[in-house]
C-alpha cells in the first residue's frame, strides 16, 4: 500500500498498517478483508495529518506548547490544550485533501457516517488509549464530514489525551492520528464483548454486554447493560443477566447535520425495559464471530458490535490491555463479613481497598481527590483519569464491565465496582468504607483484613517445567519482565522490523542504509534482553511470508506474488538465497549478544536437515558460531521436523520449540482461519499428539531443550499434563496467561510427583 495516499479504503489496509491508518483503521481493514461483517469505510491516513501539520507550520507551535508542561497542573494543561486545538481547527485544510475526503464519503452513499479517531499508538497490547480522542456519530453532508475529520485531529490534544501520553512516555509529535469514516449502523442493539473474561482471566469464557440503541451509551457507561457469559469451547450460554434500561441513544431524526445534536436520548417502551436485549441465537452467533476474530489475531480481543435489522456487525476489535494478575476471588480475606453492606454492584476490577469516600459529580473538581480516597461518581470519563490514578478504589452508579471506568481501572490496577445505581446517594463525603471489588460489595467502616501475605495477588509457585512468554512489542518488555516468568520463549522479529524499521532489508542495502537497518534491530532486541537478563530470550529470526514482505518499504521490488505464501518462499529457504539480508540480522544479534549473553537464536520453517546444514554454514561464515556464541534453536512446525527429528538434532541444535499452530495445520491439512474447517482444527488430535510426544521425547533423550509456543497448554490442562509427563522443558504463552499456565503446571507436576506446588521464598 502506498503511504502517499490521503485516503485509503478498508480493503487496502490491514493489521500491519498501524503507522499509516492507526490501530482502529488497521484492525477494521484486517477484519474487512477476512470477511468479518464490517460496515464499509475509509481512513484519512496519519501521513495526511502529519502533512497538514507541516504545511500549516503547526509543529513548532505544538512543541512550544508542550515543552516544560507539567500535566499535573490542570490549569496549565487546559491552557496548552486549548491553544493547540484552536490552532489545528483554525488552520485551512488544503483543497486537494478535502476533495479526496468528499469523494470517498460519496462512495459510501453520502448517508450518515461515524467519524472516529485512530491514533497510531492506540489499540496496542500495552496501551488502550481508551476514549482519549473524539468520535462523532451520524455525521451527514460533505462539509460536516470534512469538519469532523479536522475535529478528530484537534482531539489528539484534549487535556486527557495529553495527560495520558505524558504518563505513558509517548512523544506528542510522534503519535499521529488517522481518521476512520465508516457507514453508520443504526443499531437497535449494540455492545461490547471480551473473548477472555477480563475479571477472572478465564480464557474459556466469552463475556458479552448489550444495550438498546447506539453503542456510545455502553462505552460511556451511561447505561448499565445486559450481561451474558458463553462457554467458549462449546458455545453454550452459561449466564444471562438482563438489566433495566429506561432510555436509549438513537439518531436524532430532526437534526441530521449538526454533529453535536446528531444523537438524542429517547424513552424505551416499558415492555422492553427489563427484557433480554439479545436473543439466545444472537448471543451464540456473536460468540462464534468472537472466536473467529480471536483466532485471526491469535490474542484475546475486546470487540465492539452492533445489530441492525437482525444483522450483526463488528465496528472495532482491539487487543485486551487490561487482563490483570489479581485472583478470581477475595472471599476469604475479609475476617468479618457480617458488617453492614452499603451498596452492591458488578465487579469491574477485582481487589480490596479501604478509605474515605470522595464523591465527584463533575470532572471539573477532580483535583479534590487525594491519594487513598475512594472515588465515588455516577460514571467516569477520560477526564477523570488523573483522579482515578490517585484513588484507592472506584465505585460508580452506572456502567457495566466494559465501560470507561471498568477498562481504565483494570489498566491502572485499581479495584472498581460499577453499576451500583445508588452509590452517590447512599454514601456520603468522608465516610470510611471497605470496597470488596472482587465481590462487588461496599461495606461500612474499615473491616479487619487477613494478614498481608494472604492478600498477595498471586501465589508464586515453583515449577520444574519453566514458563516462558511470547513477545513481539519492545514497549511491553519491562512490564512483562517484572512478572514471574522464566524468560522469553518466542521473540518475534516481525513486529520490530515492521513497526520500528519498516524497510525491506534488500531495499535498505540498495539504498546504502544497511547499517541503519541493523542498528534499529539491535536497539529493539536490547529492549528485551536487558530487562529479562539473565533469563533467556529466544529470538526467532525473520519469518515474513512474501505477502508480508511486500508491505515493507521497497518490498514490491523484491517479492513476487504467491498463490500460497504460507507454503511459499519463507523461513530458512530465504537465508541461503539472501545471505546479505541475513547478514544485517546476524550483525544485530552479535552486537546485542556482546552485552547480553542471554540472547538465543531460533530458526523458523526449516524444511530439511540439508537446509539446516546450509544455513548453519552461512551463519558460521557470518560470525554466528555456536561455540562461544548464542545457543541455536529450531522451530518444529513442519511434519518433516518430526519425522527426521534425530537428523535435525545431528546438525547441531541446543533446543527446539514446537509451533503447534503451524504444525497442526500441516499435519491435518487445515487452514485454521477457514471458518468451515475451524471445528476440525485441534492441537489434541491423535495425529498431533503423536507428533508432540515424539518431538519432546527425542529432544529429552538427546539432551536438548524442548519447548512449545502457543496458548494451547493454557486452554487445555489435559494437554499440559501430557506435555509435562513427556518431559517438556518449558511452555511459552502470551503475557496474560503466564500465571494461569504456571498454576496448571504446578498442579500437574504435583499429580506426577515431580515437584509439589510450594510457595516461592
Amino acid at each position: 500500500m502506498s503511504n502517499a495516499k490521503s485516503v485509503v479504503y478498508f480493503e487496502e489496509v490491514g493489521k500491519r498498517d498501524i503507522s499509516i491508518v492507526g490501530g482502529k483503521g488497521a484492525s477494521l481493514g484486517e477484519l474487512y478483508q477476512a470477511g468479518i461483517p464490517v460496515p464499509k469505510g475509509f481512513v484519512v491516513t496519519a501521513q495526511t495529518y502529519y502533512g497538514f501539520l507541516e504545511g500549516a507550520k503547526l509543529e513548532s507551535h505544538i512543541q512550544s506548547a508542550m515543552d516544560g508542561l507539567d500535566c499535573n497542573d490542570s490549569e496549565a494543561l487546559a491552557k496548552a490544550s486549548q491553544r493547540v486545538k484552536e490552532a489545528i481547527k483554525g488552520a485551512p485544510l488544503p483543497k486537494t485533501i478535502a476533495q479526496e475526503i468528499v469523494k470517498a464519503y460519496r462512495s459510501l452513499g453520502q448517508g450518515p457516517v461515524a467519524v472516529r479517531s485512530s491514533a497510531t499508538a492506540e489499540d496496542l497490547p500495552d496501551a488502550s488509549f481508551a476514549g482519549q480522542q473524539s468520535t462523532f456519530l451520524n455525521i451527514v453532508g460533505d462539509d460536516n464530514v470534512v469538519r469532523a475529520v479536522q475535529e478528530c485531529w484537534a482531539s489528539l490534544f484534549e487535556p486527557r489525551a495529553i495527560f495520558y501520553r505524558w504518563e505513558q512516555g509517548f512523544d506528542h509529535l510522534k503519535v499521529g492520528i488517522a481518521v476512520v469514516v465508516q457507514r453508520m449502523v443504526q443499531s437497535q442493539t449494540s455492545g461490547v464483548l471480551f473473548t477472555v473474561d477480563p475479571i477472572s482471566n478465564n480464557p474459556r469464557r466469552i463475556t458479552i454486554e448489550a444495550v438498546l440503541g447506539l453503542g456510545e451509551a455502553i462505552v460511556s457507561g451511561a447505561i448499565t447493560p445486559d450481561y451474558y457469559v458463553v462457554d467458549k469451547e462449546n458455545v453454550d450460554i452459561v449466564e444471562r443477566k438482563p438489566a433495566l434500561q429506561t432510555r436509549m441513544l438513537v439518531r436524532n431524526p430532526k437534526i441530521a447535520l449538526d454533529s453535536e445534536d446528531a444523537n438524542v436520548w429517547v424513552d424505551v417502551a416499558q415492555r422492553k425495559q427489563g427484557s433480554q436485549k439479545l436473543t439466545n441465537d444472537q448471543i451464540v452467533a456473536l460468540a462464534h464471530m468472537a472466536k473467529r476474530i480471536e483466532k485471526l489475531y491469535d490474542s484475546p480481543q475486546d470487540i465492539e458490535w452492533a445489530q441492525e435489522d437482525g444483522n450483526l456487525y463488528i465496528v472495532q476489535s482491539r487487543p485486551i490491555t487490561t487482563l490483570s494478575e489479581t485472583p478470581n476471588s477475595f472471599k476469604d480475606i475479609l475476617k468479618r463479613t457480617s458488617a453492614t453492606v452499603l451498596v452492591r454492584g458488578a465487579s469491574a476490577s477485582p481487589g480490596i481497598a479501604q478509605g474515605p469516600v470522595k464523591i465527584i459529580r463533575d470532572a471539573s473538581v477532580i483535583h479534590l481527590v487525594e491519594k487513598g480516597d475512594i472515588l465515588v461518581t455516577e460514571m467516569t470519563t477520560p477526564d477523570f483519569v488523573p483522579a482515578m490514578k490517585k484513588a484507592a478504589a472506584i465505585v460508580t452508579d452506572k456502567g457495566g464491565r466494559t465501560c470507561h471506568a471498568a477498562i481504565v481501572s483494570r489498566e491502572l490496577g485499581v479495584p472498581c465496582i460499577v453499576g451500583t445505581e445508588t452509590a452517590t446517594h447512599v454514601l456520603h463525603q468522608g465516610q470510611k468504607i471497605t470496597v470488596d471489588a472482587s465481590q462487588g460489595i461496599v461495606y461500612q467502616g474499615y473491616l479487619d483484613l487477613a494478614p498481608k501475605e494472604e492478600l498477595a495477588p498471586h501465589r508464586r509457585l515453583k515449577t520444574t517445567t519453566r514458563v516462558y512468554v511470547n513477545l513481539a512489542d519492545p514497549e511491553l518488555a519491562d512490564a512483562v519482565a517484572a512478572k514471574q516468568v522464566d524468560g522469553v520463549g518466542l521473540l518475534r522479529a516481525e513486529f520490530i522490523i515492521r513497526n520500528t524499521i519498516g524497510v525491506h532489508p534488500l531495499h535498505a542495502l540498495s539504498q546504502g542504509k544497511g547499517q541503519e537497518w541493523t542498528d534499529k534491530l539491535a536497539v529493539g532486541l536490547e529492549k528485551f534482553c536487558a530487562p529479562f537478563y539473565p533469563r533467556p530470550v529466544v529470538y526467532r529470526t525473520t519469518d515474513f511470508k512474501t505477502n508480508e514482505y511486500r508491505h515493507l518499504e521497497g518490498g514490491k521490488e523484491y517479492e513476487e506474488e504467491e498463490e500460497n505464501p504460507m507454503m511459499g518462499y519463507r523461513g530458512c529457504s530465504r537465508y541461503v538465497r539472501e545471505q546479505e539480508a541475513l547478514r544485517l540480522e546476524v550483525e544485530a544479534i552479535l552486537k546485542v549478544y556482546s552485552q547480553y549473553d542471554n540472547l538465543h537464536v531460533m530458526l523458523p520453517f526449516v524444511r530439511t536437515p540439508e537446509e539446516l546444514a546450509l544455513v548453519k554454514e552461512v551463519l558460521d561464515s557470518q560470525g554466528l558460531r555456536r561455540d562461544g556464541g548464542p545457543k541455536l534453536w529450531m522451530m518444529v512446525e513442519i511434519p518433516s521436523n518430526i519425522i527426521l527429528m534425530d537428523q535435525f538434532i545431528d546438525m547441531g541444535l541446543d533446543g527446539i520449540s514446537i509451533g503447534s499452530n503451524d504444525l497442526t495445520q500441516l499435519i491435518l491439512g487445515i487452514d485454521r482461519d477457514n471458518e468451515k474447517l475451524a471445528n476440525l482444527f485441534d492441537e489434541r488430535h491423535p495425529a498431533v499428539l503423536w507428533a508432540l510426544e515424539r518431538a519432546i521425547t527425542i529432544a529429552r533423550a538427546r539432551g536438548i531443550t524442548s519447548s512449545i509456543c502457543g496458548q494451547a497448554p493454557s486452554f487445555f490442562p489435559d494437554l499440559t499434563e501430557k506435555l509435562v509427563r513427556w518431559g517438556i522443558s518449558s511452555v511459552s504463552v502470551s503475557p496474560d496467561m503466564i500465571d494461569q499456565t504456571r498454576d496448571i503446571i504446578a498442579v500437574v507436576e504435583g499429580k506426577l510427583g515431580k515437584l509439589p506446588p510450594q510457595d516461592e521464598s
